[in-house]
């Protein structure tokens, strides 16, 4: 994919307000089997407090983004990221992941000795278990530019990439991601307009800075977030009952939702027709509905609620995410 130009320096916190606070990562699914003994996996991580571990969620292994009611494959949202001035990386774009982690491969290839920096709360989509981090001084994508940040290292849990790109720094970014053309630009937003032939969908800001919007689920009003970094896509029970009190379903197929830390939690999976969001309209869409560990702890457990992964994004022609305007703007794949 394509790299957007460097811009200037942006002011970003010290190395204590980062260890003071908390940094949330809430990225998505991992790969999903559509039978009786799927799974699904998933991860999150978190951050040290001197001798308190505070938590840093992470969860997007493994996304192969597919979109069965239009494509075959689009491939991933790849984004070439270079870190102390190395690289380019290539890590995953996760809009609901608030800052970056890396895997082994790259702290080997940056020459930083894990042991150096606080050990951190890795906190999963299934629970959560102590991890590793690593302290850097830089990190370049487009015309984002960051300073001194720590990031927690994840195995190899995002099938063949090298981490994950969170949202650190992007609170005045636009970015606009092309999946027809494989293309993606990371800038300073203009407050533009969408431009013609697009729709715009608010956002709202969520625990953890997550992008939540509204949605409608085959008639059922809920709570949509919003997250590139997962594969597919999940809802919690409130959104399952509901559906539920609404329409008589086939036997859902059992699957495993597999964690970043082990831990494993059994979902049904089950077609949902269809989902809108604002104009767009997608069916036949396969979730998995679980009493997920994480939905709880971002408490969006009492209310229906549905992560977006790219099995719903993926359809699009073009999806930008200002977050300055704090909006989406949409373009559909034209009908041929």
């Amino acid at each position: 994919m394509n790299r957007g130009m460097m811009a200037p320096v942006m002011q970003t916190p010290s190395l204590r307000e980062l260890l003071l606070g908390t940094l949330a990562f809430c990225a998505g699914v991992n790969s999903f089997a559509q039978t009786p003994a799927g799974s699904v996996q998933s991860g999150a991580a978190a951050v040290a407090e001197e001798e308190v571990l505070t938590e840093v969620t992470v969860s997007a292994p493994e996304p192969r983004y597919v979109a069965p009611t239009t494509r075959d494959r689009i491939g991933r949202v790849w984004v070439p990221v270079k870190i102390n001035g190395k690289g380019p990386f290539r890590l995953v774009l996760d809009s609901g992941a608030t800052h970056t982690a890396v895997t082994p491969k790259i702290v080997s290839a940056l020459g930083i000795d894990p042991d150096s920096a606080p050990r951190v709360l890795l906190r999963g989509v299934t629970g959560s278990a102590e991890a590793q981090s690593i302290i850097v001084d830089s990190l370049e994508v487009g015309d984002l530019w960051l300073g001194r940040s720590l990031m927690p290292v994840v195995h190899d849990a995002f099938g063949g990439a090298e981490g994950l790109l969170g949202t650190d720094g992007l609170q005045t970014r636009r970015i606009h991601i092309d999946f027809r053309r494989d293309y993606i630009d990371v800038r300073t937003s203009r407050s533009q307009r969408a431009p013609a032939g697009f729709t715009t969908i608010p956002l709202r800001r969520g625990p953890g800075r997550l992008l939540l919007v509204e949605a409608v689920v085959a008639g059922v009003t809920a709570l949509a977030i919003v997250d590139t970094g997962a594969q597919t896509s999940l809802g919690n029970e409130a959104m399952r009952t509901a559906l539920n009190r609404r329409f008589s379903r086939k036997p859902p197929t059992r699957a495993e939702v597999i964690g970043a830390t082990g831990h494993i939690q059994t979902g049904d999976g089950i077609v949902v027709s269809p989902v809108k969001v604002g104009d767009i309209s997608v069916r036949n869409v396969h979730v998995t509905f679980a009493d997920l560990h994480i939905f709880s702890h971002w408490g969006l457990d009492k209310r229906p609620v549905i992560l977006l992964g790219m099995d719903v994004l993926g359809v699009l022609d073009t999806l930008i995410i200002d977050y300055k305007r704090r909006e989406l703007q949409i373009r559909m794949v034209a009908a041929d």
